[in-house]
């Protein structure tokens, strides 16, 4: 138990230590108030506010982005991962388009996207999906191409169908990758985020940082970036939570191994 403990405040000791360094550094002039603000007026700033709702609205318009492109991502990265896995004609003939698209960064989009969807929701939704589709489409296709063949051929045998193919073989085979790419692809929309939000946006954590930083109000900037973090870290712990009660065998393995937190 005293081992657990230990082992759970580790991730708490970087953070401390820069926070202490930083309080010192700002307490003693040792920076410059307008470049690095003092944590003390930065939760001043915070403190602002969540006193007149502004940080709530903001943290709504982002999460509903976040969840909604997220969503869309898995609707469409999820089945066609499964068709060009067990087609794989199909999968030839996406592959230069499907690489394309992976090695171009979504932001070189966006002036395309706004010429043609607007500056509505539609292009910030776009760009949260171009970034988080590939790592959940090719994890998913990794593990549906690791199959057991063994399992492929009984299935063959057994005479069973496509459908009842993918669901008693393939889904088995690919649910760790599912997981670690839906995990991966939804750190990916985070990311994306102030980037969607840099198309004309009137709320969200994005343009709280991009119309803090027009304001030079730094202290600002960092609350957006610190919301943006402790958000993707909750929302990475719930769905880590969520993998171990899907996949309890992967969980105490990589707990033994310390790979997961």
């Amino acid at each position: 138990m005293q081992i657990r403990r230990k082992s759970n405040l580790r991730p708490t000791i970087l953070p401390l230590s820069v926070l202490i360094i930083w309080l010192v550094a700002s307490s003693a002039g040792m920076t410059n108030a307008y470049l690095l603000p003092s944590p003390g007026r930065i939760a001043e700033a915070a403190g602002e506010l969540i006193a007149n709702g502004e940080l709530f609205r903001h943290i709504g318009a982002s999460l509903w982005r976040v969840l909604f492109g997220f969503a869309l991502t898995a609707a469409l990265a999820l089945p066609l991962a499964f068709l060009t896995g067990i087609f794989a004609p199909l999968g030839g003939y996406l592959s230069w388009v499907l690489e394309a698209l992976r090695v171009t960064p979504p932001l070189a989009l966006v002036p395309l996207l706004i010429l043609w969807l607007g500056i509505g929701e539609a292009s910030k939704l776009t760009i949260v999906v171009l970034a988080s589709f590939f790592p959940v489409y090719m994890n998913a296709l990794a593990g549906i191409r690791e199959a057991d063949g063994k399992l492929i051929e009984l299935a063959r045998t057994l005479d069973l169908t496509r459908r009842e193919t993918a669901l008693h073989v393939f889904l088995p085979a690919a649910l760790p990758g599912i997981v670690n790419g839906l995990r991966l692809g939804f750190g990916y929309s985070w990311r994306a985020l102030v980037g969607a939000e840099l198309v004309a946006a009137s709320a969200g954590l994005g343009y709280l940082i991009i119309d803090a930083s027009e304001m030079a109000r730094t202290d600002r900037v960092f609350v957006g970036i610190f919301a943006i973090a402790a958000l993707g870290a909750l929302t990475d712990w719930l769905f880590r939570r969520a993998a171990a009660r899907l996949m309890p065998w992967r969980s105490e393995a990589g707990q033994s191994s310390g790979l997961e937190g």
